[in-house]
């Protein structure tokens, strides 16, 4: 459950500006008041209507015309909820191996290596238990059936 006095990354519109009403998610950062029908946006919304007419824009400049800051940005960037557009000069950089990349924290090549090391630490932790890891055992009979001598 998230933490109610943490601030929102994204500055969500909660009560509108116009009439003091609830302002309901509507989806892709649009909030509308349930009382009036005023629309708002959260941060991500205000960045996606500005590059949806403006695209191209680097992020001093969509900082600039829509009031949400580059680290907000970059986090978005990270979160592969927006993209650097093609024919940039800037990017990202994967945090494992340093390539260039549009979006998100890693190149594909090395999100697939991150992954299916994931999955076998997840695989070798489910195995514990199955005398994976006792010295000494190996091979061994660790019950013997009493004698019908």
């Amino acid at each position: 459950m998230r933490n109610l006095e943490q601030p929102d990354i994204y500055h969500i519109p909660r009560i509108c500006t116009a009439c003091g009403g609830v302002m309901v998610f509507k989806g892709v950062g649009e909030y509308h008041c349930e009382d009036c029908g005023s629309v708002a946006y959260d941060d991500y919304g205000k960045v996606r209507l500005y590059l949806e007419g403006h695209p191209g824009a680097n992020a001093v400049e969509v900082e600039k015309e829509t009031g949400v800051s580059q680290k907000t940005i970059r986090q978005m960037l990270k979160e592969a909820r927006l993209q650097v557009s093609e024919g940039s000069q800037t990017f990202l950089h994967c945090e494992m191996c340093g390539a260039n990349i549009r979006y998100g924290r890693m190149c594909p090549a090395c999100e697939e290596k991150y992954h299916r090391r994931m999955e076998e630490e997840q695989r070798h932790k489910n195995m514990h238990g199955f005398a994976m890891n006792q010295k000494g055992e190996e091979g061994q009979r660790r019950f013997m059936r009493g004698d019908k001598g």
